[in-house]
């Protein structure tokens, strides 16, 4: 996207950087203490990272003071320093994503400059920063953003080396490579490490082998990727034993084959989550998908084609599937859809007819929902009747107050969305770029401050603010008939004692030493009949609270 007065391209592309860091930080950063953390991925990261405080074993990572075998600890190390900072809070276990989320835009600029030009870096980053799930991840507590972001780098700097000529660089990208990976694995575990390596392995098969790496560099990789895999694994396992690995390890090849946490899909769930959820850019790629000209004189773009399909096949085999699993698609696919938008600014070409038709539908459809939701939680009336949760009405019934206009934030959306296609169908694609992706963005942000923190008052609003009300009590609280983390981070649970899931009936009927409160889904029938001994406190929303005494002796 060209400046409009002449510039120098020295001068243009500081511009543009300006930009995009500007703009990832009023995106990204304020409001993200806002709303609640949702369960369970939010709060059960953000637990860990309270807990690293409150015991202040920052080797260990922990759920409810007992190990948590499902992630590594860099990601907890990130948001313990934020909450270090700036208290044990919804703000501080966000801020680790919105900060990647501006290194993210910087980066996805300064590739995209260097494999083409400045105004290529420009759209790449714009794009990315106005994509419903990956503006939205950054604004999150979940892993994913700081884990795919390590692997894109390893994935980018064997990609420099594999495409350098200078020798002077001969083994730095292969070591940067084995950071990143390592990093990523510190961060999630092995799968970054299982993507690499099945990314370029299918990559040298499409070049024949060309310019596979040397000996000396796929050992630098592999030193420097152990170096930084053992600042965590390695002494874990000096200080614990094999055990460890072993058990690590097991959960990992668990949550591959098996639907651990009830999160089993169909195998075609993450090619719909990212072709509705990256939109625009999903329906703006098509071309580039489809079209039969060459890959790129680099190469790059065959490896991004590469790593999206990796990512998205990898993760449909697997059995356990997460809407953010397929994360690491988006960086790849608004790669894509800048080759696209990037030919149309330099042709003064007009968008393909198909492509703006789907704009239009997908974007009418993204509208009425964003202008939907509100306005049925305004008049839950036209809802209920169809409801057959009793869980979901009772929760409509929450006091929450709405002040009439946010319903107006999807139909102004759209407006926007039609003005965007009019432009690309005049050829004004520069104008139709930034009015396309600075609208979605400014509609995601504008959305979540007003709209998503009274919808979250509905669903776990009423659960939280009691967590709240006992927090730093020495109490048990357990929540009957359903999974939560919840109770750990917003009742601030204490060291001691260590109670969970086997020790609900203790908890109900044993000889506890403290007062037990008990938070229970209305759909969970018979419970006073289970717990004679407990104290009815009162119902809000979809909420039971209960209270049970220590016995008298």
């Amino acid at each position: 996207m060209e400046i409009a007065h002449p510039l120098n391209t020295r001068l243009q592309s500081k511009t543009y950087l300006a930009i995009i860091i500007l703009s990832g930080i009023v995106f990204f950063i304020p409001f993200l203490g806002r709303v609640h953390l949702f369960d369970w991925d939010e709060i059960n990261f953000a637990e860990s990272a309270r807990e690293m405080l409150v015991t202040g074993n920052y080797h260990k990572v922990q759920i409810n003071f007992q190990p948590f075998w499902e992630k590594p600890p860099l990601f907890f190390w990130l948001q313990a320093g934020c909450m270090k900072l700036f208290g044990i809070n919804e703000f501080a276990a966000r801020l680790p994503n919105a900060l990647f989320g501006s290194l993210t835009l910087v980066t996805l600029f300064l590739i995209g400059k260097k494999h083409k030009s400045p105004r290529f870096g420009f759209i790449w980053a714009i794009s990315y920063l106005g994509t419903f799930l990956p503006h939205l991840y950054f604004k999150s507590a979940i892993i994913d953003p700081v884990f795919n972001y390590f692997i894109f780098l390893g994935i980018y700097f064997m990609f420099r080396d594999i495409n350098s000529k200078q020798i002077k660089y001969r083994l730095l990208y292969p070591a940067l490579a084995g950071l990143f990976i390592g990093l990523s694995t510190l961060t999630k575990g092995p799968v970054g490490l299982l993507v690499f390596g099945i990314t370029y392995f299918i990559y040298f098969i499409f070049t024949r082998f060309k310019n596979f790496p040397s000996f000396k560099k796929i050992l630098a990789f592999t030193l420097i990727f152990s170096m930084v895999c053992f600042f965590w694994f390695g002494i874990e396992v000096i200080n614990n034993g094999f055990w460890f690995l072993k058990e690590f390890f097991a959960y990992q090849v668990d949550l591959f084959m098996k639907p651990v946490a009830s999160h089993g899909e169909p195998f075609y769930y993450h090619f719909v989550v990212v072709f509705i959820g990256c939109f625009p850019i999903s329906l703006i790629a098509l071309p580039v998908f489809f079209k039969n000209k060459k890959w790129g004189k680099n190469n790059f773009t065959l490896l991004m084609k590469i790593l999206f399909w990796t990512v998205l096949i990898l993760f449909s085999i697997s059995t356990t599937k997460i809407v953010h699993y397929s994360s690491l698609t988006y960086m790849p696919l608004a790669f894509l859809a800048t080759v696209y938008l990037d030919a149309l600014v330099e042709n003064d070409a007009k968008m393909k007819n198909y492509v703006l038709v789907l704009l239009a539908i997908v974007g009418l459809v993204f509208s009425f929902l964003l202008a939907a939701v509100p306005y049925i939680a305004m008049h839950p009336g036209l809802i209920i009747p169809y409801l057959h949760d009793p869980f979901a009405v009772a929760s409509l019934n929450v006091a929450v107050n709405w002040d009439g206009y946010e319903s107006y934030i999807g139909i102004l959306y759209y407006l926007l969305i039609i003005f965007s296609i009019i432009l690309f169908y005049k050829k004004k694609n520069k104008q139709g770029i930034a009015i396309l992706f600075y609208s979605t963005a400014s509609c995601l942000f504008i959305y979540l401050v007003a709209v998503v923190p009274k919808i979250e008052r509905y669903s776990q609003g009423p659960a939280i603010d009691f967590y709240q009300t006992i927090a730093g009590q020495e109490v048990y609280v357990w929540p009957i008939g359903f999974k939560s983390y919840a109770q750990y981070f917003y009742a601030k649970k204490p060291i001691a004692p260590v109670y969970g899931e086997a020790d609900e009936n203790f908890l109900l009927k044993g000889d506890i030493k403290v007062p037990a409160y008990f938070v229970v889904k209305i759909t969970k029938t018979g419970f006073d009949t289970i717990c004679k001994n407990c104290t009815f406190i009162k119902q809000e929303g979809g909420y039971k609270f209960y209270k049970r005494d220590t016995e008298k002796k």
